[in-house]
């Protein structure tokens, strides 16, 4: 439990470090634009008084106001009349043809955006309307292209890693399977051969039945461990029998102050494609959990129900709950609260329904002190 709230913490951390870093590039950048746009303003309104000291006196020495004009060669100006004529413009590209028609509709851009400066002359006024130079408009969309960039990197480095250690758990998960089946096979044969010099004897044929009913267990779970890694038949089965089966196998094997109870809604077809002994798998797992939840006393319910083209079986204790943050995390390979336990029973869980059946398995509701339900969908065909 406590390496996936290390592993919690550092997402937290490397989340908030990207965080602070993009809006911090944004910050910076915006500022950049601010201060480009005041220097642009500043040079428009140069250019504007030069404009007006060559119309009020236009026998001075002007080329010092000729140099100034010329300084401008990013920023787009349109410099129109008392009349809405337009008297000259500058940093405009025309097309060959409707050059009038673009330009007046560049002018209606620009009042728009209200981005203009008056110059007072003898005889009226004139006004210089001006927009953004394609520098300014490029720095200012740069933070937007920055962000998207590092979303990007950080999606695709998050797929990778997610994808390997994805590979990597499944290697185990095989690895380990295997090796338990084969570890399973030596007593299992012994065992098999002491049952059958106990049946000779005189000795208490019901304990005899019982021994044999654990002999065969051992066998299904070595038959489980090495279906693992590989794809499962499956076959068309009844599920409240497999239901009925796992549960009753249970009862004579739990504290008898547990009380399991099995019902069904309206179930129009409990026969779907299954593979018997992983799903019985699926509910000891999940019966084992909430019979240690309810430390050994409480109640067990199994309630199963159609729904659009689709299985459902709700499984509910009245243990001591699940803190909502953890209804993922319990699904999580390492994850127990136990003492004792290598919290592996839910993650095999989650693999052989979605998985191996095509379904899926999560909480559907727990509080902390009033139980929790488990849910399994599996389709119908």
């Amino acid at each position: 439990m406590d390496i996936y709230l290390k592993n919690r913490h550092w997402k937290f951390y490397f989340l908030l470090i990207a965080i602070i870093i993009v809006f911090g590039s944004i910050l910076y950048t915006n500022n950049l634009v601010g201060k480009l746009a005041n220097e642009e303003v500043k040079k428009i309104e140069l250019w504007a008084e030069g404009m007006r000291s060559l119309q009020l006196n236009p026998d001075q020495d002007v080329s010092l106001i000729n140099r100034i004009l010329e300084q401008n060669e990013t920023i787009p100006v349109i410099l129109i009349d008392d009349d809405g004529n337009i008297v000259d413009h500058r940093n405009i590209k025309l097309p060959k043809r409707n050059e009038d028609e673009v330009l007046k509709k560049k002018l209606q851009n620009m009042k728009d955006d209200n981005h203009f400066i008056e110059i007072e002359l003898v005889n009226g006024k004139n006004f210089i309307y001006f927009d953004d130079s394609s520098l300014l408009k490029r720095l200012a969309w740069y933070p937007f292209v920055q962000l998207g960039a590092i979303i990007t990197f950080i999606l695709i480095a998050f797929l990778a890693f997610s994808y390997s250690k994805s590979a990597e758990q499944n290697q185990v998960w095989v690895g380990m399977s295997k090796e338990t089946a084969h570890q399973l096979g030596t007593p299992i044969s012994s065992l098999m051969a002491w049952m059958e010099l106990i049946k000779s004897g005189e000795i208490d044929p019901q304990l005899s039945l019982e021994m044999a009913k654990d002999v065969n267990r051992l066998e299904v779970i070595a038959e489980r461990f090495s279906k693992i890694g590989s794809k499962p038949v499956l076959k068309f089965t009844n599920i409240l029998d497999v239901l009925s089966c796992s549960i009753e196998y249970l009862k004579k094997r739990t504290s008898g102050k547990v009380d399991f109870n099995l019902d069904s809604v309206d179930v129009e077809n409990a026969v779907i494609p299954l593979n018997k002994e992983l799903f019985s798998w699926v509910i000891e797992n999940l019966s084992k959990n909430a019979v240690d939840a309810m430390e050994g006393k409480g109640s067990l319910k199994f309630l199963v129900s159609n729904k659009a083209n689709q299985l459902i079986i709700d499984v509910s204790d009245t243990g001591k709950g699940i803190a909502r943050n953890q209804f993922k995390t319990i699904f999580k390979p390492g994850f127990t609260s136990k003492k004792r336990g290598w919290g592996l029973g839910l993650s095999l869980s989650k693999r052989i329904i979605e998985n191996y059946h095509r379904g899926k398995i999560f909480v559907v509701s727990s509080e902390l002190g009033s139980g929790a339900v488990f849910r399994i969908i599996l389709p119908l065909n």
